[in-house]
């Protein structure tokens, strides 16, 4: 059939179905939403916590109200079995003769579910970027042994260290550049620990985002060998803490750097023994995805996903101080989106309701690792064959509105081309991710999803509507709910987002992966 008469079909199909009434933004609902998750009652909404309670009771009871069902047989509720690991923070680092202190110079965690973790006069490797990548020619790992060694790395990968489109992808991260990746390639090798160098132009963020994000209770899905198969010390060190272990060790750490930037670069034991030990309370719990369900009006076995991930960092005490993290625009702002768009479906009735099925979630500890988002996709309530789209809001633009909407990633998949026409709908451009070396779209719940196979969108402000966001506020206290907040980014961001979700809900359409990748052969087994 040629392609105007398929487009001629889709046209008719479409006036088939009443015209849905424009979304329209309830600013009040909205501030109620995020003021009350992202208020100091609710703790920094740490899983298996007593702000985890409130959070799931708010969502569930928000679920129920707007007339959503349970999504999950007959729970709004997701079981999500997990452990909770709270490592000593008083334990040091000795390498040689030096000696280094937790938080300020360096973190360390682990996942396995142990009561300690030990580094006894453990030989160190330096392995360059620890990357084994055969599509790019490169193994950092080649002609190396690092089986129950410590092994040194660096953040992100060569291709932003060289900014040569060439290499890798330039300056746009790539998963090999990602902390999750190096910490599993790490595993694969045979390695019993893994210090990351931190830097803040490759990590993406400072050092205190690190220390926040690491010094605290970690949590982790539980495997039936209770993850030994993991790294057995998650850590990362100061680029200063780097420099004066390779310097210990004979090497110019920053002309290391350069070279490891470089193809055929070989990695080197640094002659050196590292000693740490990990004593760790750990805490065997449950904690809850919440969902809820908008069955479709004639294809209610095809989902759509509307997503937001409701955990952030919890409270800490520090120098006998509680500092909590309320987490207001990462990410209360989000989940307050999804409920907006919840309450904005369920009103349309007749023939404006959607086609297809429509679940509107939010999943636990993606802090920590996407934890929620990783066993949804893996344990979906359907096959992920049903799965059309997973949509994604990991923070708004609480300020005013804007001419554009970042895209993620770029020839990636169908679906960017519905954020192309929604976009021009509002007289707004697209803009490329502007940070691409900062690898965003492998950090939220839609890049859980995405190694199935299930094509998604992110929608995320983060540093770009507000600049001094990531330096000030992210992953810190500063993350506050603000009445004085313009909410102009967040009703039209809200208002285009319904605008794909109502096409993708009636217009039977499948969207697909553009690009070679696991994500595009995942989704060919589903027969997609």
């Amino acid at each position: 059939m040629k392609t105007a008469a398929i487009i001629g079909l889709i046209g008719t199909a479409l006036l088939c179905h009443a015209q849905a009434a424009p979304f329209k933004f309830d600013e009040a609902s909205y501030r109620t939403d995020v003021q009350t998750l992202a208020s100091d009652e609710f703790e920094g909404r740490a899983p298996l916590s007593h702000g985890e309670k409130l959070t799931v009771e708010y969502l569930e009871s928000a679920y129920k109200s707007m007339g959503l069902k349970p999504a999950f047989g007959d729970s709004y509720r997701q079981s999500v079995p997990m452990a909770k690991i709270t490592a000593d923070q008083n334990m040091q680092l000795k390498v040689g003769k030096l000696t280094f202190s937790n938080g300020n110079e360096f973190t360390a965690r682990t996942e396995q579910v142990e009561p300690s973790v030990t580094l006894d006069n453990n030989d160190m490797v330096f392995v360059g970027y620890g990357i084994n990548a055969p599509e790019y020619q490169w193994n950092d790992y080649a002609n190396v042994d690092v089986k129950g060694k410590t092994v040194i790395l660096l953040v992100n990968d060569p291709g932003f260290a060289t900014q040569d489109p060439n290499v890798f992808k330039g300056n746009a991260m790539t998963y090999y550049g990602r902390w999750t990746y190096k910490y599993e390639e790490a595993a694969r090798q045979g390695a019993k620990a893994v210090f990351i160098v931190h830097e803040t132009a490759p990590a993406a963020y400072g050092w205190n985002v690190v220390q926040n994000s690491n010094t605290n209770s970690k949590f982790t899905l539980v495997d039936k060998n209770n993850n030994r198969s993991h790294i057995g010390v998650m850590g990362w060190i100061q680029h200063a803490t780097a420099q004066k272990i390779f310097a210990e060790a004979g090497f110019d750490y920053d002309q290391l750097k350069l070279k490891a930037a470089k193809p055929g670069f070989k990695s080197l034991p640094l002659k050196l023994k590292a000693s740490l030990k990990l004593d760790n309370q750990i805490e065997l719990a449950t904690s809850y995805n919440v969902a809820g369900l908008l069955p479709g009006s004639t294809q209610a076995d095809e989902w759509l996903v509307m997503h937001a991930h409701w955990d952030h960092l919890g409270k800490t005490l520090k120098d006998g101080k509680t500092h909590i993290y309320n987490g207001a625009v990462d990410n209360a702002s989000g989940v307050a989106g999804v409920l907006q768009l919840g309450r904005y479906f369920k009103s349309l009735k007749g023939d404006a309701a959607p086609k297809r099925s429509m679940l509107f979630a939010t999943f636990t500890a993606e802090e920590t690792g996407l934890i929620g988002a990783q066993y949804f996709a893996e344990n979906p309530p359907v096959a992920t064959k049903q799965l059309v789209s997973f949509l994604n809001i990991d923070g708004m633009n609480v300020g005013k509105g804007v001419d554009y909407i970042l895209r993620y990633g770029e020839n990636v998949s169908e679906l960017e081309q519905y954020l192309d026409d929604a976009a021009k709908a509002q007289g707004r451009t697209v803009k490329a991710d502007p940070r691409p070396q900062n690898g965003l779209m492998f950090r939220s719940d839609h890049f859980a999803l995405a190694q199935q196979g299930v094509p998604g969108l992110m929608f995320m402000s983060l540093g770009d509507t507000d600049p001094d966001y990531i330096a000030h506020k992210y992953h810190q206290q500063a993350d506050d709910y603000d009445p004085n907040w313009n909410l102009g980014g967040v009703s039209q961001d809200l208002s285009l987002i319904s605008d794909i979700l109502n096409k993708l809900a009636n217009n039977n359409d499948w969207p697909k992966w553009l690009e070679e990748s696991d994500f595009k052969k995942r989704r060919a087994k589903d027969g997609l």
